[in-house]
């Protein structure tokens, strides 16, 4: 066996430890998961009389092209998306690290830090899913008339694709934002700011299909805007796929675009890390 080979395996190896290792910490300490995941989505019930109200007072079949039902299950395939793709703490964490010195620790082990992080946040939603899949079955067997018909296998698959995507992109985004802390001492502003920003631009809070008619100036929209902007990918863009408001060419589109920003984070990531080590300055033991 090659060198290079003997490399590979005994990352591979390291990676599972680390993976396992994660995993069993998170199911000793989160069996909180299955209540969090319940009351996160209460919610829905008053979100349901909403959009009824709204439809109500319009009159209106569709809104943006979504009926009533369509709104209440895209509103619940958003709260799938963000589990996905939402990294609480992980920006302001390694900022943090950073700050205390605290990452000198990886620069003295064999342990890339950024794939450390990774792996941490597999585990992670690993057991968020496995513990909280009751509440999540519970809920939408309840909203179950909400949604279409089943999607074909390859909308499925789509769906499935989009996720991991967006997992990998929500994570590769708040690294690079965390690596700001080798330049700055403080960026909590900044995360609020992002934060802000993704709540809305991502379409947690409503389909951006109904930004299409919104003008900033001319004939440029704000939905314009927002399809310039990598944070759709986050929640609206699996909604949708799920739903079939995205189909054909402009489905395949709308992956490569994804996978494209996802890249383009990783390598930004990666950058910003390195560059940042160089002036990065430990003291201590």
């Amino acid at each position: 066996m090659s060198s290079a080979a003997i490399t590979l395996v005994s990352r591979l190896q390291i990676w599972k430890t680390i993976l396992s290792v994660c995993i069993e910490e998170r199911l000793v300490y989160r069996v909180d998961f299955a209540l969090g995941t319940l009351m996160r989505f209460l919610p829905i019930v008053t979100q349901i009389f909403l959009w009824g109200a709204i439809f109500d007072a319009t009159q209106r079949a569709t809104l943006a092209g979504y009926s009533y039902p369509d709104f209440v299950a895209y509103y619940l395939l958003t709260m799938i998306g963000r589990a996905f793709s939402s990294m609480p703490g992980l920006a302001s964490g390694i900022a943090r690290q950073i700050r205390q010195g605290e990452i000198k620790k990886y620069l003295i082990q064999p342990v890339d830090m950024i794939g450390f992080l990774l792996l941490s946040r597999m585990a992670h939603k690993l057991v968020y899913y496995l513990v909280a899949f009751l509440p999540f079955a519970l809920v939408f067997y309840l909203c179950g008339d909400f949604f279409p018909a089943a999607p074909p296998l390859e909308t499925w698959a789509a769906f499935v694709l989009s996720l991991v995507l967006a997992f990998l992109l929500g994570f590769f985004i708040e690294a690079t934002l965390g690596m700001i802390g080798f330049w700055f001492l403080e960026v909590s502003s900044l995360l609020f700011v992002y934060m802000l920003l993704s709540f809305f631009l991502s379409g947690h809070m409503f389909p951006l299909d109904m930004l299409k008619g919104v003008r900033l100036w001319g004939d440029f929209t704000v939905y314009s805007l927002v399809q310039a902007l990598p944070l759709q990918y986050l929640a609206y863009f699996p909604s949708a796929v799920f739903l079939g408001k995205v189909r054909g060419p402009e489905l395949v589109q709308g992956m490569l675009i994804q996978a494209a920003w996802t890249a383009l984070f990783i390598l930004a990531c990666r950058a910003a890390y390195y560059r940042g080590l160089k002036r990065y300055s430990a003291y201590g033991g």
